[in-house]
C-alpha cells in the first residue's frame, strides 16, 4: 500500500490548505469550492406515491448505507410514479446519494445504471467538474462530517436541509491528483469489499454447518458427520459433564485500590470474555497475594468461561495457548466456571455452548429486566447433545475451532483496512 516515493508527509498541514499527506510530486495548496459549484445537487420527491408488490424500488435514506443501496427493507412503486419523479431527480450511475433523515450523511456511490427512484435523499449528481470516486471518498472524510453535524435539524429524528448540503465546502485539488486520491480509496474500498465477502461466507458456512452437524430437534443423528461415525448421540445435563463453580464473592473480593494495568493475576472484567472469546485490550490485575487471599475462581487450563451477568453467555475456553498468553487469570462476580469432571472433549463442549443451540437455552433462562442473569442452578440445567465417541467430539471441535481462526483472520483483515482507510481518510483530505 505505501512505499517511499508513494506517498509523502506535508507537516506543515494544519497551516495551510494542504493534506498531512498527498502523493509524491503534488504541491499546489488545494481549493475550497461549495458542493453546489461543482455538482447538481438535487433531493427526491416529497409526495408519498402509492406502493405496489412489483415495480420500480423506492429508496429512502434508510437504504442509503456504507457505500452502497440496501434492498433488504424496501417499498416499490409502479411505472407512472416512477417517471414522474424522474423529472425532477433521475438517478445516474456515478451519481452520490447521501441520507438527509435519521443517521445523517450515509452515502452510497451509484455504481450501475440505476432502476429506482428517491425520497428523503439528496443526489448529487456527476456533472464532470469533480471525479466521482474523489469526491464520492472525500464526503466521508472529517472535514465534511464536522460540516454535517454543525448544521443538523430537528428534535428526536435529525434531518439536514438540502441547502446546507450544497453550502458543504469541498476541497478540490488538480484533477490529476483527484484521479490518484479517489483511485487508491477505490482500491482500499475494494479489499474491503473482499473480505467483507470472505468473512461473510464464512459466518453462513459455520451457521449451515452447525445446522447440519448438530442433531435436530426430535432426532438424535446429525445431517452431516465426519466418515466412520455411525452412533446415535447422546443427551445429558451439562452438569453431568462439567462442575459450575462460581467466583469467591466474599470479603477478600477486590476492591479499585487491588487493580492495576499490570501484575500477576489477570482478574477477568465484562470485556475480556466477548461473542468472539477472549479479548486482551482492557485488562486489570491483581496481586498474587490478593489473589491467594480468595477461594474459587481461578482458572485452571481447559476451563471453560461463562458470562452470567449484563451480556450474557458470552463463552471463552482457557486452552493451553491461551494459558501461555495469561499464566494466571480469576473470574469476577459476572462469571461462571466449567470445569469438566468425566471424559469428554472442551473443545466440542465450547462449541456446542457457542451455538445456536446452547445460546437458544441461555436466552430462554435468562432472567430480570435491568440486570438480566445466568444462574448456576440454571447453567447446570443445560441440555447438552453429544457423540458417545470423544474421538467424534475431537473432530468437531477441531474442524469448528479452524472454521474459527479463518474468520477471525478475516474479521482482523477486515478491522485493518478499515482502520487504514479512516486514517487516510483523515489525512489525505482537508
Amino acid at each position: 500500500m505505501s512505499s517511499k516515493n508513494f506517498l509523502e508527509v506535508n507537516r506543515m498541514a494544519e497551516n495551510t490548505k494542504k493534506p498531512a499527506i498527498r502523493f509524491a510530486g503534488f504541491t499546489e495548496v488545494w481549493e475550497q469550492r461549495k458542493l453546489d459549484t461543482i455538482t447538481d445537487v438535487r433531493d427526491g420527491t416529497h409526495d408519498s406515491p402509492q406502493y405496489v408488490e412489483d415495480g420500480h424500488p423506492f429508496i429512502t435514506s434508510k437504504n442509503v448505507k456504507d457505500g452502497f443501496i440496501n434492498y433488504e427493507d424496501i417499498q416499490y412503486v409502479s411505472d407512472k410514479d416512477y417517471e414522474e419523479i424522474n423529472k425532477r431527480s433521475k438517478v445516474d450511475k456515478n451519481d452520490i446519494l447521501m441520507g438527509m433523515i435519521g443517521t445523517i450523511g450515509n452515502i452510497a456511490l451509484v455504481r450501475e445504471i440505476p432502476d429506482f427512484t428517491i425520497k428523503n435523499v439528496a443526489l448529487i449528481k456527476d456533472i464532470g467538474d469533480v471525479f466521482y470516486h474523489y469526491l464520492y471518498h472525500c464526503l466521508q472524510s472529517n472535514s465534511v462530517a464536522h460540516q454535517l453535524d454543525e448544521n443538523l435539524d430537528g428534535g428526536t429524528q435529525k434531518f439536514i436541509a438540502l441547502n446546507k448540503i450544497r453550502e458543504l465546502v469541498i476541497p478540490v485539488p488538480s484533477e490529476y491528483e483527484q484521479h490518484k486520491i479517489g483511485d487508491y480509496m477505490e482500491l482500499l474500498d475494494n479489499l474491503i469489499t473482499l473480505h467483507q465477502r470472505k468473512y461473510d461466507k464464512l459466518t453462513n458456512v459455520k451457521k449451515s454447518m452447525l445446522e447440519k452437524m448438530f442433531p435436530k430437534n426430535g432426532s438424535n443423528v446429525p445431517e452431516i458427520r465426519f466418515k466412520g461415525f455411525t452412533e446415535a448421540w447422546e443427551q445429558c445435563k451439562l452438569s453431568d459433564l462439567v462442575d459450575v463453580i462460581d467466583g469467591d464473592r466474599g470479603k477478600n473480593y477486590p476492591i479499585e485500590s487491588d487493580f492495576d494495568i499490570s501484575g500477576h493475576t489477570l482478574f477477568l472484567n465484562a470485556s475480556n470474555v466477548t461473542t468472539d472469546g477472549f479479548a486482551f485490550d482492557n485488562n486489570q490485575f491483581i496481586s498474587e497475594e490478593k489473589s491467594n487471599s480468595m477461594g474459587n475462581g481461578k482458572l485452571n487450563e481447559d476451563d471453560i468461561i461463562i458470562t452470567s451477568r449484563g451480556s450474557l453467555g458470552h463463552i471463552a475456553w482457557y486452552n493451553a495457548y491461551i494459558q501461555c498468553i495469561v499464566p494466571y487469570a480469576r473470574i469476577n462476580s459476572g462469571m461462571l466456571i466449567l470445569r469438566k469432571k468425566k471424559s469428554v472433549s472442551t473443545s466440542y463442549l465450547h462449541q456446542f455452548l457457542k451455538s445456536e443451540k446452547g445460546q437458544n437455552q441461555i436466552s430462554f433462562m435468562s432472567f430480570g429486566s435491568a440486570q438480566p442473569q445466568l444462574t448456576k442452578k440454571g447453567v447446570e440445567g443445560l441440555l447438552v447433545n453429544y457423540p458417545g465417541s470423544l474421538n467424534e467430539q475431537d473432530k468437531l471441535g477441531e474442524y469448528f475451532a479452524n472454521l474459527d481462526n479463518l474468520i477471525t483472520l478475516h474479521q482482523r483483515k477486515l478491522e485493518k483496512l478499515r482502520n487504514i482507510k479512516k486514517s487516510m481518510l483523515e489525512k489525505m483530505f482537508i
